[in-house]
């Protein structure tokens, strides 16, 4: 967990800096110079974006998980691993942009009754997935190289900054709505061009096919293996468009905006837990190269342990003083905290069961994840169509949380089944314990001293930071100081000895 521990710390730290420049997009200037309507059109083609992306993959990200490490080869230039894979994602933007102008006619009139503001723009999924897939296919080859910084930089970083002066550019009346638009979906295309680049100038992309050097029965075994990665793959990701598309569908974009920002708020919990599984998953690749069951149980364990503190933290940071939080929003953005609460509770479960998925995309047995992923998808749209009509967007928050909760648990007890790796330990039950102690001290002192929402802001203020202080010093602390969740409180000791001795010089 070593190389784990110190380039996650990095990118952590970049990604929370990141989360900052986030929140102040997503959870003010948006809110602020932006209708409803606005914030939903943006994110429903970002995410439609993210589908067109993984549609055009073909398969290739979890390719460059399993087999890099088996190509992985300076002197023989990787065999051309990185230009084969640029060449499956090329013919898949290709068919999929076919596909999306063959079928406009058809996605035009689903979104027309209820988002048809959608259908004037919706012409830039194209370049927003080109962006995208091109960067998760770089990221991950840097990724196999075990330089994770300036990919995370780019993303977390970089396109959030430009996110932010095009705001503010914007609410100085510089530029109209259209020319905000265009430049922001512009911009998803910038951090593959530098990633790009820099592949090129470290002579790790080449552009002729004789680099192509990989033999013709690895290249039969990475195809078959690229395509049930896919289908998975695919079917994950439209989970996380489903929601967005069907509210679109059948509420508006206004319910949208407001479940998508719900969608990115709950993200901020997994920043920590995403800069250990970039870490993480090549290691996982490595060690079932070397048969290492051990390694592999040891990281999964450990993995679950530091995610379910994070989940748990996390939880407690965002849910407690929601009402606080939410005060200080448009009041239609209420309608968004039932669906905060049931994508938070899903959220931890998905940290807590660690590494299964990068375990089992790498395992041997990676085809039967199709199966879980598919009842995933069957059972997330299944509940949508029952549960929106009745309870608009709560109900498709219910509906993600509850099937990411049974998905989670049912994948651990197959790869249990399967491998005997266990991600759970009694000793998880100690942060647990805690985490509900600092629940019952939390609803009991609002008994007594109820939030009212006519208050001032300084008021306002003052519970968030005393809400925190509860988490903080009822939470991490004793979790930390009484190593409840040894890995998380070995981290936390190296960094705080890391900073004195580098900058305090103690």
């Amino acid at each position: 967990m070593g190389i784990v521990k110190k380039d996650a710390l990095r990118t952590t730290l970049i990604s929370y800096s990141g989360l900052v420049l986030g929140y102040i997009n997503k959870a003010f200037l948006f809110i602020i110079f932006l209708t409803t309507v606005e914030i939903g059109l943006v994110n429903l083609l970002t995410t439609t974006g993210l589908l067109f992306a993984q549609l055009s993959n073909l398969g290739s990200i979890y390719v460059t998980w399993r087999f890099f490490p088996f190509f992985r080869n300076e002197a023989k230039k990787h065999y051309g691993f990185l230009l084969f894979n640029v060449l499956i994602v090329c013919f898949g933007i290709l068919l999929c942009t076919v596909l999306f102008w063959l079928f406009k006619v058809e996605i035009g009139a689903y979104f027309q009754d209820k988002s048809p503001l959608f259908n004037r723009y919706a012409w830039w999924v194209i370049p927003v997935g080109v962006g995208n897939v091109l960067f998760m296919l770089f990221e991950n080859h840097m990724r196999g190289m075990f330089k994770n910084i300036l990919p995370v930089f780019l993303q977390d970083i970089g396109l959030r900054v430009v996110t932010t002066i095009l705001l503010v550019v914007y609410a100085l009346n510089y530029i109209s709505f259209e020319v905000f638009l265009t430049v922001l979906m512009v911009s998803n295309m910038l951090p593959a061009l530098v990633l790009m680049g820099y592949l090129i100038y470290h002579q790790e992309l080449h552009y002729s096919l004789k680099h192509i050097t990989i033999p013709k029965r690895f290249r039969k075994i990475i195809l078959s293996f690229s395509l049930f990665s896919y289908v998975n793959t695919l079917a994950t990701m439209v989970v996380v468009t489903m929601d967005a598309v069907m509210i679109g569908g059948m509420i508006g974009l206004a319910a949208t905006g407001i479940y998508t920002t719900m969608v990115q708020v709950t993200s901020a919990m997994l920043i920590p837990f995403r800069a250990m599984t970039r870490v993480s998953s090549p290691i996982v690749a490595k060690l079932w190269k070397e048969k290492n069951m051990k390694g592999l149980q040891e990281i999964y364990q450990k993995s679950s342990g530091a995610g379910l503190f994070i989940g748990l933290l996390s939880f407690l940071g965002l849910w407690l003083p929601v009402h606080e939080l939410f005060s200080f929003l448009k009041p239609e953005f209420n309608a968004g905290i039932p669906v905060l609460f049931f994508l938070l509770l899903g959220r931890v479960v998905d940290m807590y069961c660690g590494l299964n998925g990068i375990i089992f995309a790498t395992s041997r047995k990676y085809k039967y994840d199709l199966l879980f992923t598919v009842f995933l998808c069957a059972g997330i749209y299944a509940l949508n169509r029952l549960l929106i009509p009745r309870y608009g967007i709560a109900g498709v928050g219910f509906a993600t949380g509850f099937i990411f909760v049974f998905y989670n648990v049912a994948r651990s007890i197959y790869i249990y089944w399967a491998y005997r790796l266990n991600p759970f330990h009694w000793g998880h039950t100690k942060p647990l314990m805690v985490f509900l102690g600092v629940l019952a001290i939390y609803y009991i002192t609002s008994y007594f001293f109820p939030f009212y929402s006519e208050s001032t802001t300084i008021y306002k203020l003052l519970r968030i930071g005393c809400i925190e202080a509860l988490v903080l010093g009822g939470f991490v602390l004793p979790v930390l100081r009484f190593n409840l969740e040894p890995e998380t409180a070995g981290y936390a000791r190296s960094f705080i000895q890391t900073i004195k001795k580098k900058y305090l010089k103690l």
